[in-house]
């Protein structure tokens, strides 16, 4: 029976086969043969003199016509080809750049194919650095530039507030980093050429005149050193290039955040206006949208003490927040004391601290990015804020001054990055009472900060020190008392003077009297125009 049904179905199947074949040729007929210019061609009358010119005119062109089409097809074809070989490149040049990742990090049988893919890699860094020849670049701002140094001193562009454009390489990874370099020149320098029967110069360390670098950061570091010659006017160059390896998985895990509290703590006298306003931030952002959070006040003395707590019980009451602990201490004002206080005073399971102050403004992100920095034992987040202009200043010449939220925006004009500042941070309780807290004998303004910055950095613990986009530091007037001490009178004074403006708006108030006199005589002019 099947084999019956089969010999039925087989002419089918043929008959079915060539109507295919037939119709595919009539379609390619239809798609290879070249067409003229929206216009048929007109074939002269058999019986018309210039019949034979005629049809030799019309084959020349379908001739041309096929030529021509033949052309483009052979274009088409090598485009084809240059693209397959270019993306054959890619694929061999990512292969190279990136062997076998396995043997680079896990393959410890093969230690010798291991060993020699990373040489080809780092090797490779080298021909993709801007070593042997110049990159085009899209713009000016998109080139990297060097910075240069001697034995004694580093010339820096990207200075920030803390450092200047010539310092001596305190930290300690880049002062390792130079003596190295110069000490691989020299030893470079010194390696006999085998070619000179002279005796040959012996190079040291103070035959370096000076040196420049930048660093690519997906592709390594570019070193030029110059060295004193054998005779004036003379001098040797050396080259280096500290290639960045491959990027390697370190770690890959799962963290949970839900649980974890944020205890923070402001020290506080007086300034119960200010007060008022931080507790509209910290009722948006730590109650309403984080809610893992605890406050803990600890005020000095007595004025505006009633205040302040009344502030306290309203935003408790309206928000049904019962997450907070305040503190009366009947003495001076210390922050270094305040926040140890606070600190202590807790009682409950091991908790993230966040140092605070009254004029911070700090977001939901924050909380997180809090939260995700430290790990007891470990770690300790120490984040660089934010700190405003004089809203005065920087909105002098507008109507009014904008609402506090739309002044929360990171430009040059509307503030700058406080580096200098470590008086916000997060950290566990329990390394907060490991390291020894604060120095309780500093007093007053400033100092207090620091002392335990340079706990953190002498310990085992590593500080996470970064820019944070949510957490600013809100301009107030800044007044330095007379009974500071010396140094902490001049550091008053310095952040004083960096919270008021940029130097371009500094300098417009300056010179407002120029610009204005300017100003005045384009206007006579015009009018006698």
């Amino acid at each position: 029976m099947l084999r019956r049904g089969f010999i039925l179905f087989l002419p089918r199947f043929v008959g079915l086969l060539v109507v295919a074949c037939c119709s595919m040729s009539i379609v390619y007929m239809l798609a290879c043969t070249p067409r003229g210019d929206n216009q048929q061609l007109a074939l002269p009358r058999v019986h018309s003199p210039t019949a034979k010119e005629g049809y030799e005119a019309i084959l020349q062109e379908r001739e041309e016509q096929h030529r021509n089409y033949i052309i483009s097809l052979k274009k088409q074809i090598a485009q084809l080809k240059a693209e397959l070989q270019g993306r054959t490149e890619q694929l061999k040049n990512m292969q190279n750049q990136y062997p076998d990742s396995l043997d680079l990090r896990l393959d410890h049988s093969k230690p010798e194919k291991a060993q020699a893919n990373l040489l080809a890699f780092l090797r490779s860094q080298v021909d993709k650095a801007e070593v042997h020849s110049g990159v085009k670049l899209s713009t000016e701002y998109a080139a990297v530039p060097f910075e240069s140094f001697t034995l004694q001193k580093v010339y820096q562009l990207e200075t920030g507030l803390t450092r200047h454009p010539e310092e001596k390489p305190v930290r300690k990874d880049k002062r390792d980093e130079l003596i190295e370099v110069i000490e691989l020149a020299v030893g470079s320098l010194n390696k006999p050429d085998g070619v000179s029967k002279a005796k040959p110069h012996v190079y040291t360390a103070s035959d370096f005149v000076e040196g420049i670098y930048r660093t690519e950061k997906n592709k390594g570091t570019l070193y030029e050193l110059t060295f004193k010659g054998d005779a004036k006017h003379q001098f040797k160059k050396i080259v280096l290039f500290r290639p960045f390896g491959p990027v390697m998985k370190v770690k890959n895990e799962n963290v949970n955040m839900a649980d974890t509290l944020i205890n923070v703590i402001v020290p506080l006298a007086k300034r119960a206006s200010k007060f008022r306003q931080f507790m509209q931030n910290f009722r948006e952002m730590g109650i309403q949208q984080d809610g893992r959070i605890h406050l803990t006040v600890v005020y000095f003395g007595k004025e505006q003490m009633n205040e302040v707590k009344s502030i306290l019980e309203n935003t408790s009451k309206s928000a049904n927040f019962k997450n907070f602990t305040f503190i009366q201490l009947n003495e001076e004002f210390s922050r270094g004391k305040g926040l140890d206080v606070g600190a202590r005073f807790w009682k409950g399971n091991n908790v993230v601290l966040f140092f605070c102050d009254v004029d911070i403004y700090f977001t939901a992100e924050f909380l997180n990015s809090c939260r995700l920095n430290t790990q007891p034992g470990k770690k300790v987040f120490y984040p660089v804020l934010f700190s405003q202009y004089n809203p005065s200043i920087i909105y002098g010449h507008h109507d009014s001054i904008p609402s506090l939220e739309q002044q929360l925006i990171i430009k040059k004009e509307t503030g700058f990055w406080r580096d200098f500042g470590f008086g916000m941070t997060c950290q566990y309780r329990s390394d907060f009472i490991n390291i020894g807290g604060f120095d309780l004998d500093i007093k007053g303004w400033g100092g207090e900060d620091v002392h335990l910055y340079r706990k953190y950095l002498h310990s085992n613990l590593m500080v996470i020190r970064t820019p944070v986009r949510g957490l600013f530091h809100l301009w107030h007037e800044k007044q330095c008392l007379d009974e500071l001490t010396p140094e902490q009178y001049k550091m008053c004074m310095q952040s004083k003077a960096m919270n008021e403006a940029s130097h371009g708006q500094l300098g417009m108030l300056i010179f407002k009297q120029e610009i204005e006199t300017h100003l005045q005589r384009q206007k006579w002019s015009s009018k006698k125009t």
